[in-house]
């Protein structure tokens, strides 16, 4: 990931943090393909990262910082894979580490964060009541929050996952990337890496259509894009077994709806049997075992293709955000 040291915001390469994120592999779906008579399938697979997730990404470039700036404690709500990549960049920085995760949490997480020797704490809720828990317990300002958008680094790394499809596909982007989305910053990322790119001439032509996935048990996104203005009323988010999309209130949404309405794109929402269906064929039919987040976009493009949203001519790219095996115990 650091290979774009120049776009991103350490200003001492000594202060970097890495545990060797990035540059993930980008898998071609042939048989799903073949299956479903999709021309050109692809899924960029960021379970490659440390700790199994790209959280890695976003977290390097945060603790980085926090390193830069002489910080000693780092604090974030997670609904697992943050709080897992978090713990263990800590550990590598020599910086203090709280973690707040929501108790329901497969047991994985939980084990990965005490192993690193980050302060566990278990709330009772989603990840919204973990961030009224660290407002409660940094009341004072004693640790540096690294919550989502609440400070501006941790996008700073997501965006490069941008960078590398460019990269990757030879500056010949998709014409579509399907993303599972709780808080967001990976859309967003991906997006201002494209604008970026856009401006330095290293890219030419239409950007992708992005299109947000989430679960039907919690998919704001979906229902703030039809009522920007009242789709608070009535909503009531429920747990995922897709943990990361688990996010009931996100504070970057006016930046997903955002790159949605600049991209053409649009918002869909699935199942969690769905889910869980998709996790399996996909392990079945390309040998891969992905996250739920990422399985949630396999379904999506299924249901985008028969509302003629996708045509299955075009060149299409899954993002999927984590590895399966941390969810064994609610698969």
């Amino acid at each position: 990931m650091w290979r774009y040291s120049e776009m991103l915001p350490v200003l001492n390469q000594e202060n970097i943090v890495s545990l060797a994120e990035g540059m993930t592999p980008l898998f071609s779906l042939s048989k799903l393909a073949d299956k479903y008579g999709f021309s050109d399938l692809l899924l960029k697979d960021e379970s490659f990262n440390p700790t199994g997730s790209f959280k890695a990404r976003g977290i390097s470039v945060a603790v980085s910082k926090a390193k830069e700036f002489n910080i000693g404690h780092c604090i974030i709500p997670t609904a697992g894979n943050a709080g897992g990549a978090l713990a263990a960049y800590c550990a590598k920085a020599g910086i203090k580490c709280t973690v707040v995760m929501p108790a329901h949490t497969p047991a994985i997480f939980k084990q990965e964060c005490r192993l690193y020797g980050a302060e566990l704490i278990l709330v009772d809720g989603l990840i919204n009541d973990c961030a009224k828990k660290i407002m409660e317990i940094n009341s004072h300002g004693q640790y540096f929050d690294v919550s989502t958008f609440k400070e501006p680094y941790r996008l700073e790394g997501k965006k490069t996952m941008g960078y590398e499809i460019a990269e990757q596909l030879n500056w010949q982007l998709p014409d579509v990337i399907i993303y599972p989305a709780g808080g967001g910053t990976g859309l967003v990322g991906i997006w201002k890496a494209f604008r970026e790119m856009q401006l330095m001439g290293w890219i030419k032509g239409a950007l992708p259509r992005m299109i947000a996935v989430q679960s039907r048990n919690c998919a704001p996104i979906l229902l703030a894009q039809k009522d920007p203005v009242n789709w608070k009323n009535n909503f009531t988010p429920r747990a995922s077994i897709a943990n990361g999309l688990a996010v009931p209130y996100p504070f970057g949404m006016n930046m997903m709806l955002q790159v949605l309405k600049e991209s053409a794109g649009t918002a869909w929402a699935v199942d969690e049997m769905d889910i869980i269906e998709s996790v399996k064929e996909i392990a079945r039919t390309e040998g891969l075992i992905i996250s739920p987040e990422g399985a949630a976009t396999w379904n999506a493009l299924l249901h985008l293709r028969r509302a003629n949203i996708i045509a299955s001519s075009e060149k299409i790219l899954l993002l999927n955000t984590g590895s399966g095996y941390k969810y064994f115990d609610h698969l």
